[in-house]
């Protein structure tokens, strides 16, 4: 999508001086990988003073991201007290090491996925399962090239014989698929999507996960607990697995970069991942200085 230069894209809806003026915002919700991240996977310069000065002013700043919780621990290692992860796509919601919610899937479902993966790669489809757990991800297939992107994702992660017989809840199935996953591997789950959510959360991933789970639902039982409304509510996101986030907040931002479904969803545009959006805009909407 073209860029504006301008200081915040209005998109939608125009995001006017009065409106900002009036913001509350006590909770700001951003996804990671094309969201807060650029495409390196790099965060954006002065985001650890940006999360001390919303810490100061009694803004929680949670990420919602498909990684697992111990990967999105270790990135904000340093900023970690207090702070709500939203892992594994709204599954496992955890606070200082606790849990907070999680919504594993049964066992069976668990075998029938994995089954549909081995069969698409019999078939001659570029695709690997991760078995997502609480503890641990778990792989079957041991190549470099796929081990290298479970990896960047599942900081805790084991290789082993069978991925359905492993001693851990189980909060998704993700697909990794070395082409399309849109076009390929999500249609071939077609079977499951009457039941579970069949959520594409990125170019080459699909996730499978209980209906009941996606980041919306995590955000919103996260604004119950907290006593927060959608009006004091901050999000962004950039991709399919961020589509139910944008329906609790009034403050929701697509990225510049997003997904056209996405960008359709939310009121508001922010500038995209390679220009720094997310702090761009709170920096603009709570008054931050650059």
């Amino acid at each position: 999508m073209p860029y504006s230069p301008s200081p915040l894209p209005a998109p939608a809806s125009a995001l006017a001086d009065s409106a900002i003026a009036a913001a509350d915002i006590r909770l700001v919700v951003t996804d990671m990988d094309g969201t807060l991240l650029d495409d390196d996977k790099r965060p954006p310069a002065g985001l650890w003073d940006v999360l001390e000065r919303l810490r100061e002013r009694g803004v929680l700043f949670t990420p919602a991201s498909g990684r697992q919780y111990a990967t999105l621990a270790r990135e904000f290692a340093r900023a970690a007290q207090g702070m709500v992860f939203i892992a594994e796509n709204g599954t496992y919601v955890v606070r200082d090491g606790a849990e907070i919610s999680s919504d594993p899937l049964d066992r069976a479902v668990v075998a029938e996925v994995v089954a549909a993966v081995r069969r698409l790669s019999a078939d001659g489809t570029d695709v690997g399962a991760v078995v997502c757990g609480k503890k641990s991800a778990y792989v079957e297939r041991t190549d470099p090239a796929f081990l290298a992107e479970v990896r960047r994702y599942y900081v805790e992660n084991r290789i082993v014989g069978d991925v359905t017989a492993v001693d851990d809840d189980i909060l998704k199935v993700a697909l990794y698929d070395f082409g399309s996953a849109e076009r390929t591997t999500a249609p071939a789950l077609a079977e499951f999507a009457g039941t579970h959510q069949v959520v594409v959360s990125g170019e080459h991933w699909v996730d499978v996960m209980n209906r009941t789970a996606d980041k919306g639902a995590a955000v919103r039982r996260l604004q119950r607990e907290l006593g927060i409304t959608p009006a004091q509510t901050m999000v962004f996101g950039d991709y399919l697995n961020d589509l139910q986030m944008m329906d609790t907040a009034e403050w929701s931002f697509a990225m510049a970069n997003a997904h056209p479904e996405v960008v359709r969803r939310a009121r508001h545009l922010a500038p995209s991942n390679n220009d720094d959006g997310v702090l761009r805009t709170i920096r603009r909407v709570l008054g931050l200085p650059a």
